[in-house]
């Protein structure tokens, strides 16, 4: 699917106002912070956490969360590793765009497999992508499981769940873990802006 070229008799238009000119104007360098981690791990609750703080900074921000992706734009695709890979595809592209708008464009998605992980990176460019592995042990996301998720996952009526009935690959070289399953949302997220200070995309 994603291999599929279609379009032809296509131009790529050249903007006169650079990416570099947008981070100038908004004071930041912009980037895509990529969580990652299985359900129930604090992807959506850490990402608006960053997201909040880096508002209250002036900061231009977006959160493209999973679930709210899938009403819209990705409301097409399903599960299947197909799917989920077309899913990662487009979400890089998106988050392509916001980056050359000069947003820190923010992802929260379980995004399983590392394959789909290291094509969103490449999508990016070189310097542009930060991924943050959220790490959870599996017991503790089963314990909070505020979707009730992990509950029709054991109970066989969601199938290629991930964790349950589908992989995920963890991160080998991730820019930052955090671990949510003895860190607090504030520890976390402070690691996070931490970090963001410590290769100056934001002061």
């Amino acid at each position: 699917m994603a291999d599929q070229v279609k379009a032809t008799n296509i131009t790529w238009h050249h903007a006169d106002i650079t990416k570099a000119d947008r981070e100038k104007q908004h004071g930041h360098k912009a980037v895509v912070l990529w969580f990652t981690g299985l359900s129930g791990s604090g992807k959506s609750t850490l990402a608006h956490a960053v997201e909040n703080a880096l508002y209250q900074m002036g900061c231009s921000t977006y959160v493209l969360d999973g679930d709210n992706i899938r009403h819209g734009l990705n409301k097409d695709l399903g599960f299947s590793p197909a799917d989920r890979e077309e899913n990662i595809r487009r979400i890089g592209e998106v988050s392509q765009l916001f980056v050359q708008a000069g947003v820190i464009a923010i992802t929260a998605f379980i995004s399983p497999y590392k394959g789909d992980r290291d094509k969103a990176r490449k999508i990016a460019g070189d310097g542009n992508f930060i991924e943050v592995y959220v790490k959870c042990d599996l017991g503790v996301c089963e314990e909070r499981d505020p979707k009730g998720l992990y509950k029709k996952a054991r109970a066989g009526e969601i199938k290629e769940f991930t964790g349950i009935s589908a992989p995920y690959e963890e991160p080998d070289n991730a820019e930052l873990i955090v671990d949510t399953s003895n860190e607090t949302l504030e520890q976390s997220a402070g690691r996070v802006l931490d970090y963001l200070r410590k290769i100056e995309v934001i002061v």
